[in-house]
C-alpha cells in the first residue's frame, strides 16, 4: 500500500505505510497533529494530538495530557479518502515520514494554496 495524494491536477504516490499530518491551528497558532495507517481498508487515524485548546480544537474527555500534548486515540472506521482544506491562514499541511517533514507543495512539487487536497490508499 501506498499513500496517494491529489490537488489540483497534481498527482502524487508516497511508499509509505504511515505517516503524521501535522498543521498550526489557524487561530490559536499551536500545532495539531495526527497520526495515521494506510491498510487495505483505507486510511486509520492512530493517534491525535493538540499542544493547547480554544478556539474549536478542544480535546475529547479521553485526551491524556502528556509532556505539553493531549493525546487520544480517536475510535472511528478507516477512511477510502481525506479531504484537506487550507484557508491560508496559518501555514501549509507537513507530512512527516521515515523521520523528515515536508509540506504538500514540496511533495506536490506546485503550491498547493488554497487548493484541497485528497489522501487516499492506493497500490505504489
Amino acid at each position: 500500500m501506498s499513500l496517494c495524494l491529489a490537488s489540483a491536477g497534481a498527482v502524487k504516490a508516497l511508499a509509505i505505510t504511515a505517516f503524521t499530518l501535522v498543521w498550526t491551528h489557524s487561530i490559536e497558532k499551536v500545532e495539531w497533529q495526527e497520526d495515521w495507517r494506510i491498510s487495505p481498508d483505507g486510511l486509520e487515524l492512530v493517534e491525535a494530538r493538540v499542544k493547547g485548546t480554544g478556539a474549536g480544537m478542544e480535546p475529547p474527555p479521553e485526551a491524556q495530557l502528556a509532556e505539553g500534548w493531549f493525546r487520544w486515540k480517536p475510535a472511528r472506521p478507516a477512511m477510502g479518502e481525506v479531504t484537506l482544506g487550507n484557508s491560508g491562514a496559518a501555514g501549509e499541511w507537513r507530512l512527516c515520514a521515515d523521520g523528515k517533514c515536508r509540506t504538500l507543495s514540496d511533495i506536490l512539487g506546485r503550491p498547493v494554496g488554497a487548493d484541497a487536497t485528497a489522501m487516499r490508499a492506493c497500490q505504489p
